[in-house]
């Protein structure tokens, strides 16, 4: 059985990656030549102090969690018996405490690769590396889903496709490093995964338990199958709304990066050579675009 704390922290961290991750992409799409895109395991956020701040923010955030799992809710209470056994009321913190631990050396991994010369490794291994915190967050959540049942296992089968939507999309920006819908599709599905943890959050173990249902001891009980039904029917409908709400942001940062940051090639590639570009003001080959007329750089 989870906690709202133990959704919310990991969905804050997923979603300010992902949120991140989506605007940082489009970004690099439209504002480099044509055929020079790249896909990016992390996003630098400047050149500056912050540069490293996404992977701070991934270690550090990660780290703190698994404090939290691994001190604070099992208050130090670790083995019992005079075996020394792993204390079985405290399972669900330890598995959740190692997933944790797969992120932080990930984001351990890739500051040292960036800023030391200990260990360079290249985007594309950094993405495996991704894909593999990923599988170890897959393995957890679909054993959720398989062990709860009813709405918590069905919301956490849920969150099991959108980890296996992240592992598949870093590992294809590993073998397509050149790849925009790549790198958009993992920015895509790390929002979503967060939006959802939020989700699980407020519906299980917060204000939005379904009409019918209610948080009895370790699990979710409904009065009646026909509101376990409109649970379902529910979390299908929130599913669908955050797939459109994401969508949604991605054209909205799509079209706000084109006209602030659109390199001419973006724009070659749309209208053609002698193509016009609107209310989008853009130098294309010594030409600015400034409205519906056409204004010429003399120099």
């Amino acid at each position: 059985m989870g906690s709202f704390k133990g959704h919310v922290l990991p969905g804050s961290l997923f979603l300010l990656v992902g949120v991140w991750h989506i605007w940082s992409s489009v970004v690099r799409y439209v504002s480099e030549p044509a055929g020079s895109f790249r896909v990016r395991a992390w996003c630098p956020m400047g050149q500056g102090k912050t540069r490293y701040l996404e992977l701070y923010f991934v270690a550090g955030g990660a780290f703190l969690d698994m404090c939290v799992e691994l001190l604070y809710s099992t208050h130090l209470h670790w083995f019992v018996g005079p075996e020394r056994i792993l204390n079985p009321s405290h399972l669900n913190d330890f598995e959740h405490g190692g997933m944790l631990l797969m992120f932080f050396l990930y984001g351990a991994i890739a500051l040292l690769s960036e800023k030391t010369r200990l260990l360079h490794l290249p985007d594309g291994t950094l993405c495996l590396l991704a894909a593999a915190a990923f599988c170890s967050e897959y393995l957890l959540f679909y054993f959720h889903s398989t062990t709860h049942k009813g709405l918590e296992g069905y919301y956490h089968f849920l969150l099991a496709i959108l980890i296996a939507l992240c592992i598949a999309s870093a590992i294809a920006g590993a073998l397509f490093p050149t790849s925009f819908a790549v790198d958009l599709t993992n920015a895509i599905s790390i929002t979503l995964q967060g939006l959802w943890f939020y989700q699980t959050a407020f519906t299980l173990y917060g204000p939005m338990m379904p009409k019918g249902c209610h948080l009895d001891g370790n699990g979710i009980v409904c009065l009646s199958h026909e509101s376990e039904v409109r649970g379902l029917l529910l979390a299908n409908f929130q599913f669908f709304s955050f797939l459109f709400l994401v969508l949604i942001v991605v054209l909205g940062s799509y079209a706000i990066a084109a006209s602030w940051y659109g390199h001419p090639d973006l724009w070659r590639l749309a209208y053609g050579e002698e193509g016009t570009v609107g209310s989008v003001g853009l130098n294309l080959d010594g030409r600015r675009l400034r409205g519906s007329s056409l204004e010429v750089d003399d120099h």
